[in-house]
């Protein structure tokens, strides 16, 4: 997986202390994003629970073979997040939004924006490091636990879904941690490169030569101006449609 270079020093600063580092121990979770309420620390893995997501990075599609995922990563922004959304729902297409800790506790009204339009949360750290499996197992936990809970109480209760490693910077015990919170590991398959801001022609045509790679396209709504992935989806999405493709959410 491509990294983007950098920790991406625009997302401010990281939480500090006054989070607090709630460590928790691996097990399983009968977590379901989308349903309970959050408040406080997050609330302990259910133990002995039968049903777990997945540890490995998920890349699949849930509409099957000629399903596509897409994913929207570094928001919620208050100038492209509704923009991407007014998108999304022009076409009837349900999304995964990997959104960043800070930026979610920002802007808590976008977030449930997204809930009630009927897309996915995705844990997306709190700061965006991309270098952050170079670093302690410690500050990892903080970084996914710490950026799950902001999500849940700026959605008003609702849980992530997925987590996805900045960078994909992922690392096994990170992966064990956010599956152990009811969180499976999330890749992609197309990068688009639009944080690059390569032009909208360019974004489309990364899409459209790497899609047969895989199901998971990745796009974001934050990190700077994204009015070409704006209309880069403008563009992606109808043809996809009429190229017969499902748009649906990664596995679990």
């Amino acid at each position: 997986m491509a990294r983007h270079n950098g920790t991406r020093g625009w997302y401010g600063k990281v939480v500090g202390a006054a989070l607090g580092v709630t460590m928790l121990a691996v097990g399983a979770s009968i977590w379901t994003a989308q349903a309970d309420t959050a408040g406080g620390p997050p609330p302990k893995p259910a133990a002995n629970s039968a049903k777990t997501v997945a540890v490995s990075i998920a890349h699949a599609s849930d509409k099957g073979a000629h399903g596509v995922n897409i994913t929207i990563d570094d928001g919620p922004d208050p100038t492209w997040t509704p923009q991407v959304l007014d998108v999304l729902r022009e076409y009837g297409v349900k999304a995964t939004f990997c959104m960043v800790g800070t930026q979610a506790q920002a802007h808590p009204d976008l977030v449930k924006q997204v809930v009630a339009a009927g897309h996915r949360l995705c844990d997306h750290t709190v700061s965006h490091d991309t270098a952050m499996d170079k670093k302690s197992p410690a500050y990892r936990s903080q970084q996914i636990l710490d950026a799950e809970r902001m999500i849940t109480e700026a959605s008003g209760g609702v849980r992530p879904m997925y987590y996805r490693a900045p960078g994909g910077a992922f690392t096994p015990d990170s992966r064990r941690l956010a599956a152990s919170r009811g969180m499976r590991p999330l890749g992609w398959n197309v990068d688009t490169k639009d944080f690059e801001q390569p032009g909208t022609d360019a974004i489309v045509a990364t899409v459209e030569r790497e899609l047969p790679n895989g199901p998971t396209l990745l796009f974001h709504d934050a990190g700077g101006d994204r009015s070409q992935t704006v209309e880069a989806l403008r563009r992606v999405l109808p043809r996809l449609k009429e190229q017969g493709y499902s748009f649906g959410f990664p596995v679990r």
